[in-house]
């Protein structure tokens, strides 16, 4: 499905109004400011002199913001951004520790200016403890927190699900949730403050619940042997006979009743019993490979047996059900995810596709009141490409 990239085809969202600095990171940050673009805030992206996008209509994490370019080690640089602080409603940055300070936009120096401001700290291990000042990425912050060796077969190594885990739901989920959260407490008590969003804390929180369980005594902290984790086998991925691949989630009884019904599998052990896993699995495995993955995808469409075929990135944007909830949309010849969630009054959507480095500079700098932008061009404290 298709969507223009006209701005004007996009849709306020419940963010509409809120203005949103910010400084140019990699990751979870733009991760995050594109959700908010999503949602209707106004976003503007202060990408660095040396900043550089070969085909930046491509870097859909950047899409739905305006980008301008400042020098910050260029006095009248800082300057500008602190400028752009005092009519601004969030400030998002993902620099490592102690380099806004050493810049001259620290939290203290910014809240001096503008008191409602959220100050929004996107980092890997937080604003401090040992590791704050040194550098990381999203498999170390899952290692450290326990995550990673829960990933994985009994028995195996640790697999890391490329860094959707650490960076995108414990890092850009996490700051975002925070922005929301402080814009909100923001209406009662009329201040801003600084959110300290570290990946490692995201991270800790989605472990909750096998936290919870191993406190139940029904998780153990080892690898493949849970019941969410691959150790059971009716929670489990299984090969068709064309090489594609089923994912089954019948958790349930009567979603498991559905699977074996589905399967034409009957007088199967006991699945209460963990000793008959590894039976159980065989025989799953074995009547799974006896047909093609959308065979068995026609099998069990419709039925609560909790059976979906394993699609493709490039498939999931053709499936009759994303499809019909657009899940999936079109812009400028790309494929992308589309807003989420849904909101029934005040819908997000798809605006302008992404900017390249310094693209707005004139433009959005006057819109945000800066009043002497030709001569932040002439310095090359701002750059317009």
């Amino acid at each position: 499905m298709k969507v223009s990239s006209d701005s004007e085809a996009a849709r306020p969202g419940p963010l509409a109004g809120i203005r949103v600095l910010e400084l140019a990171s990699i990751g979870p940050g733009p991760f995050c400011a594109m959700m908010l673009a999503d949602l209707g805030a106004e976003v503007l992206r202060i990408d660095r002199p040396d900043a550089s996008t070969p085909n930046p209509r491509q870097a859909l994490l950047n899409r739905g913001r305006r980008s301008v370019m400042l020098d910050l080690k260029h006095g009248l640089g800082v300057d500008t951004v602190l400028r752009l602080i005092d009519s601004a409603d969030v400030l998002l940055e993902g620099m490592r520790p102690g380099v806004m300070e050493r810049l001259g936009i620290g939290p203290d120096v910014c809240l001096g200016r503008n008191s409602r401001l959220i100050y929004a700290r996107m980092t890997g291990w937080g604003q401090y403890g040992p590791l704050a000042p040194t550098a990381g990425h999203d498999i170390g912050y899952i290692a450290r927190t326990g995550a990673l060796h829960a990933l994985g077969r009994a028995g195996g190594p640790p697999q890391f699900p490329a860094n959707l885990l650490g960076d995108f739901g414990g890092g850009g989920l996490l700051v975002a949730f925070g922005i929301c959260a402080a814009l909100l407490e923001r209406t009662t008590s009329g201040a801003g403050q600084v959110i300290d969003a570290a990946i490692v804390d995201g991270v800790a929180s989605l472990l909750t619940m096998p936290w919870m369980m191993m406190a139940q005594d029904q998780w153990r902290d080892e690898r493949g042997v849970n019941l969410l984790d691959g150790g059971a086998p009716w929670y489990d991925v299984y090969e068709a006979a064309d090489g594609g691949w089923l994912a089954v989630g019948a958790l349930e009884a009567p979603f498991y009743a559905a699977l074996l019904t589905g399967l034409e599998l009957a007088d199967v052990p006991d699945r209460d019993d963990p000793a008959n896993w590894p039976k159980l699995r065989t025989m799953f495995a074995a009547r799974f490979k006896q047909r093609t993955r959308d065979q068995w995808a026609l099998v069990f469409a419709g039925s609560d047996a909790c059976v979906e075929p394993v699609l493709s990135l490039h498939e999931a944007t053709q499936d009759e059900h994303l499809a019909a909830r657009r899940t999936y949309l079109e812009q400028a010849g790309l494929w992308q995810p589309a807003p989420a969630p849904r909101f029934s009054r005040t819908p997000g959507g798809l605006s302008d596709p992404p900017p390249a480095p310094g693209q707005h500079t004139v433009e959005a700098l006057a819109a945000w009141g800066i009043d002497n932008v030709q001569d932040l061009i002439a310095t090359k404290a701002a750059i317009q490409t």
